[in-house]
């Protein structure tokens, strides 16, 4: 195999929940070496979220965990002992990158903001990311991902004009944020390969997600137009819902953006006369009398196979698609065959689901090795292996109960 794209960086990774271990996870993929840091004393709430090996659910038994932190070095390391910073602090020396995702101001009230850790590696580089930033008037506003989306306004576009909001699934922005941040410490790299300088990065959460609200914020800004929930509805694709299948909670999205695709609908559906019909004869048209057509088109799915239908519209030039489930998605042979799915050793379960890397590179393909991320699993390893601790300096920190 050749040598990994990202082999000669090294991340202390201070992290934890979702947003900001995925992004040090993808740079674990392409072979940086990464130090994860856990307390022995507070949770990782990944630990805490479904989907379980088993339940009532252990501390290892949280696949989203595994997930969030395959590939990387697992350390546990209590920061509120003495011994415990002067472990960090080595570890800072060591790396090339600190991250961590604390609310604003916890690294500073610890004594380990940016400034405090550049005395120590004059070159760091230093991402810290939370949910709004780490200035401003509401730097100190704690929360998830769920709350990022409401407050950015992804909330108040999902849903039905006539209900209350329901917002995007679960903590949006945390599936979103992570792909900034693992760009902007590569950038950062690079910066630093070129001029020797390391610099601090203060990543908003909530801010770089919002360019997926881009065209409610333009059509405000130009327009004075406010966006509001209108359901599965699209201002220009006409049909565009989820219409039932077949069987037991089946269902099939459709999306029409054109009069070729929508010849190709009418075709399918076995009614050419919807094509010569005034009040689909235009996308505005089509839009204007939507819930006519949605009939129809129910009327068509609701007694065939969903997987069925797909491959006649997709036969027909019409975009459409099967919602599949979890089940579905394990078994999908396009997943399949990009091995999107991996198996890791689980020293309890056997083995543990993770993902994937989500590109694959010609020269420098990436790698999803190792055993599953288990509490402190790899505490000997770093501290011998990478800072050089002997044996007598080792038992000194779990003597200290500086170590899980």
């Amino acid at each position: 195999m050749p040598e990994a794209a990202l082999a000669d960086v090294k991340i202390l990774d201070l992290m934890w929940a979702i947003a900001g271990p995925a992004a040090t996870r993808m740079l674990a993929d392409y072979g940086a070496v990464i130090v994860r840091v856990e307390s022995p004393k507070h949770t990782d709430i990944c630990r805490t979220i479904m989907p379980f090996h088993e339940l009532p659910p252990e501390s290892e038994s949280a696949v989203l965990f595994h997930n969030m932190n395959a590939g990387k070095r697992m350390l546990t390391l209590d920061l509120g002992t003495p011994a415990g910073r002067e472990v960090l602090l080595d570890l800072v020396r060591w790396a090339d990158v600190v991250t961590e995702a604390y609310s604003a101001g916890t690294m500073q009230a610890m004594g380990l903001d940016y400034e405090a850790l550049r005395a120590v590696n004059p070159s760091l580089i230093m991402l810290s990311t939370c949910l709004m930033g780490q200035t401003g008037p509401l730097a100190r506003y704690a929360g998830f991902g769920n709350l990022a989306h409401s407050i950015t306004g992804f909330g108040a576009l999902c849903g039905w004009p006539d209900r209350a909001p329901a917002g995007p699934f679960g903590a949006y922005t945390d599936y979103i944020a992570p792909r900034f941040s693992a760009a902007v410490i590569l950038a950062a790299l690079d910066h630093r390969r070129r001029t020797g300088e390391g610099q601090f990065i203060d990543l908003a959460q909530a801010e770089a997600s919002l360019h997926f609200l881009a065209p409610a914020i333009l059509d405000y800004t130009v327009n004075g137009r406010i966006r509001s929930a209108h359901g599965n509805a699209d201002d220009e694709a006409a049909p565009h819902g989820v219409y039932p299948a077949a069987g037991d909670d089946r269902w099939i999205a459709i999306a029409v953006h054109d009069d070729a695709q929508f010849a190709g609908l009418a075709s399918v559906l076995g009614d050419e006369g919807l094509t010569r019909d005034p009040r689909f004869a235009s996308g505005a048209a089509r839009r204007a009398n939507v819930a006519a057509l949605d009939a129809a088109i129910t009327a068509w799915t609701a007694v065939r196979d969903a997987h069925a239908a797909e491959a006649a519209l997709q036969a027909a030039g019409v975009p459409a698609a099967v919602v599949a489930g979890s089940a579905e998605l394990c078994a999908d042979p396009q997943l399949i065959h990009r091995e999107h799915v991996r198996r890791l050793a689980h020293p309890t379960y056997g083995t543990t689901p993770v993902e994937n890397a989500r590109s694959l590179l010609s020269r420098t393909p990436a790698v999803v090795a190792g055993d599953a991320p288990t509490l402190g699993r790899d505490n000997y390893e770093v501290l011998a292996a990478i800072l050089g601790y002997d044996d007598d300096r080792i038992s000194e920190l779990v003597a200290a109960g500086a170590l899980g």
